[in-house]
């Protein structure tokens, strides 16, 4: 992520906060999560995605798709399921470069296609030169911990096998990182997971609090942890990164990491949303069907894109659209989801002010 290319989507903060405001200017969003498959080869505690039997579109109607996008995403998530499973991932992504050019590209995995996800990655990597790779590997813990969470034998080992397979991968524009799913079932033993995990040297850790989700199909499942436990879970995490050093933009994620963990303790604490929501002005996802939601934990449909000719901009400024985005604005809901929140706190005056002096302060040590 280059500091100009951030400069640019902040500068654009203020057309967003009209559009929630006032409905104008009308824009089409930054970020998209672009669920691919349902598809797991895991089975994990912590999510049941893999039950959901949905169709899938192809490279075909994915290029559609990305063609009325034209420029518009800066970052974009291609999930699943595990995407790995798709044996079309690669092209998917071509198309999606070939018509948006996103600064970013991030694509989590459970790292259980060992034969697969290295080739598929340097695929990915040479054929997008101008975008970022972010390639996540979800470990939510070591060793036999982590297979009891994700109930697949020999997990931790064949991801750790892919693991390093990627990290001999040399591009510039690569990224390997390391991903946790935070919950009841390894909140307590959080700092002893980041310490042994650490010694991989990823090149970012990231963590995420475990939701109930509509499309998880995790619903009354209680698997988000307790919230004192999550708390300090997190502020051991925000202290290890407050004690090091860091440059250039590395800087600027972190300084908003903070801001997103303190966040999300908060939340589970108090049980109310703490900024205004732009899911469904700034940030959106589409399904694997081609439906699309301001977000996943409510799955709300503003439409689908198979029955709108592929043209995301007909179903973003539909009605239904309109509707959806109306009762984001009530605040009717909350939630700590992560590809939302950082938005969410780019568009946030006293979040930027808290960010800019946590960068400053972590580029001093």
């Amino acid at each position: 992520m280059k500091p100009a290319e951030l400069l640019k989507v902040i500068s654009s903060i203020p057309l967003y906060k009209s559009f929630r405001a006032a409905g104008y200017p009308r824009l089409l969003p930054l970020s998209y999560t672009i669920s691919v498959t349902y598809r797991c080869n895991s089975r994990c505690r912590t999510c049941q995605v893999y039950k959901n039997k949905a169709p899938e579109m192809g490279v075909e109607e994915y290029s559609k798709i990305f063609a009325s996008l034209g420029r518009a995403p800066y970052w974009a998530t291609i999930s699943g399921g595990e995407p790995f499973l798709r044996p079309d991932l690669a092209e998917i992504c071509q198309a999606l470069y070939n018509y948006c050019r996103p600064s970013i590209i991030n694509i989590p995995t459970n790292g259980l296609l060992l034969d697969r996800i290295p080739n598929v990655v340097e695929d990915i990597v040479r054929n997008c030169p101008e975008s970022q790779i972010i390639i996540n590997l979800s470990l939510d813990g070591v060793g036999e911990e982590h297979d009891q969470i994700r109930q697949i034998k020999g997990n931790f080992q064949k991801a750790l096998s892919t693991y390093n397979a990627l990290k001999s991968l040399e591009f510039k524009n690569l990224t390997i990182g390391i991903h946790t799913v935070i919950s009841k079932y390894n909140v307590e033993r959080l700092p002893e997971i980041y310490h042994e995990l650490q010694q991989l040297a990823p090149d970012s850790y990231i963590t995420e609090v475990a939701e109930e989700r509509v499309e998880l199909g995790t619903i009354g499942t209680n698997i988000t942890p307790d919230p004192e436990q999550y708390a300090q879970a997190i502020d051991f995490l925000s202290s290890q990164i407050k004690r090091q050093h860091f440059s250039g933009i590395s800087r600027i994620t972190q300084s908003f990491r903070l801001q997103y963990y303190e966040m999300v303790k908060r939340i589970l604490k108090e049980q109310r949303g703490l900024i205004p929501c732009y899911a469904g002005f700034i940030s959106t996802q589409i399904s694997p069907e081609g439906n699309v939601w301001p977000c996943c934990i409510r799955a709300e449909v503003m439409g689908n894109l198979p029955e709108a000719d592929y043209q995301f901009p007909k179903v973003w400024f539909s009605p239904q659209a309109e509707k959806l985005r109306a009762r984001i604005k009530q605040r009717n809901c909350f939630c700590p989801l992560a590809n939302a929140a950082y938005t969410n706190l780019l568009c946030n005056t006293a979040s930027l002010i808290r960010a800019a002096y946590w960068s400053l302060k972590l580029g001093a040590r």
